[in-house]
């Protein structure tokens, strides 16, 4: 059934896509909603003041297939995605909302299915840890062993029990009742936080709806960053607000890459001078510090040559969790030429309430 765009049907979803400087991705993420079937639906593209060719892709498709609404003035103390959301959700009419990201790719039916499986679990939340495409290097060696860490903090089946305090969600992919996200107040209850996905799915258990959270690669694909400077600047905004202690983490990452590069090493140096007890004795502890590292990746769900690279990966999440706790301590996160003044709280149950992190509004402007 194709989007429906226009009053002639009630969609059953509103599909709404923040946008801010996006041409890279955009047109295959509304190629793969528009084809969706079995729902009826509408899709809300939602510019966020974009200086590429971003609203003119998404108005290149029809009327009856996309909706392109601009952000508005972004008002002081709000994140621009939380603005841009909040904008889509004040036009949004169906009696589900599904806010995704631009650099989604859906899986043909997964939005009908997405439905269908929240209904099935009478949840308020449905939301899908997406599948991670990852083609370069650098990629490939952090993305999963930074999954492999949030798996273990967020674990969907700690999400998903009702009896217990640990909350998520994935801004990638979160679909919610219209009378819940009503309930709670929305993006505009969580305005200033960097880390909206995670707060709002604590405000709706909070209020004794429920949630469910699962790895939904059968349902939709995402490439998170092209670059390393994207891979960087991203992880540095959210990864002080993820893990609740960002340089305990970064030590035990580092003394774990260090144990098993020096395992090997030393293995290898004893085989050279033919002390072979030593050296099978080295080769095996790295051997098995190496499988307990590959065990603990494969939770991530990511492919077998970027599970071998993790290993590279180790101290390259280390520094990443310093960087952001450095820069969230200096008040100098930034993220697509916005900046915002930082935070010292995290994502975990243990935290304080949410953070209202106000960005500065005069540079966003000025650089948007």
């Amino acid at each position: 059934m194709p989007a429906t765009g226009t009053a002639t049907r009630q969609p059953a979803v509103s599909v709404i896509i923040p946008a801010r400087n996006e041409e890279a991705c955009l047109r295959t993420c509304l190629q793969s909603l528009i084809a969706q079937a079995g729902v009826a639906f509408e899709i809300i593209v939602v510019n966020d003041h974009s200086t590429d060719r971003t609203r003119e892709i998404a108005s290149s498709f029809s009327d009856q297939q996309v909706r392109v609404i601009d952000a508005g003035l972004l008002p002081a103390s709000w994140t621009g995605k939380n603005n841009a959301v909040h904008a889509g959700s004040r036009v949004a009419r169906g009696e589900w909302l599904l806010f995704t990201d631009s650099d989604t790719i859906h899986q043909p039916g997964s939005l009908a299915r997405s439905v269908e499986e929240a209904k099935r679990h009478n949840v308020a939340v449905l939301s899908y840890s997406p599948e991670q495409i990852v083609k370069s290097f650098w990629e490939k060696a952090v993305m999963p062993v930074i999954f492999a860490d949030l798996a273990a903090s967020f674990r969907p089946s700690k999400v998903s029990d009702p009896d217990s305090p640990v909350a998520a969600a994935n801004g990638q992919y979160i679909l919610i009742t219209s009378e819940a996200y009503g309930a709670v107040g929305g993006h505009a209850a969580i305005a200033g936080n960097l880390l909206e996905d995670v707060a709002l799915a604590r405000a709706v258990k909070r209020s004794g709806r429920k949630i469910f959270f699962r790895f939904g690669g059968d349902a939709v694909r995402t490439r998170m960053y092209r670059t390393f400077a994207q891979l960087r600047e991203g992880w540095t905004k959210n990864l002080a607000l993820l893990f609740p202690s960002p340089l305990r983490l970064a030590t035990l990452r580092t003394i774990e890459f260090v144990l098993i590069l020096a395992s090997f090493a030393i293995a290898i140096a004893n085989v050279l001078r033919g002390h072979w007890q030593p050296a099978i004795l080295a080769g095996m502890l790295g051997g098995i510090l190496y499988t307990f590292l590959l065990m603990r990746i494969r939770r991530a769900h990511f492919s077998w040559d970027a599970n071998i690279l993790a290993l590279i990966g180790l101290p390259l999440f280390s520094y990443l969790l310093l960087r952001s706790k450095l820069f969230h301590k200096r008040g100098n996160v930034s993220w697509k030429d916005r900046r915002y003044p930082g935070s010292q709280e995290s994502a975990t149950p243990s935290s304080q309430p949410d953070s209202t992190m106000q960005e500065n509004h005069g540079l966003s402007h000025a650089q948007s």
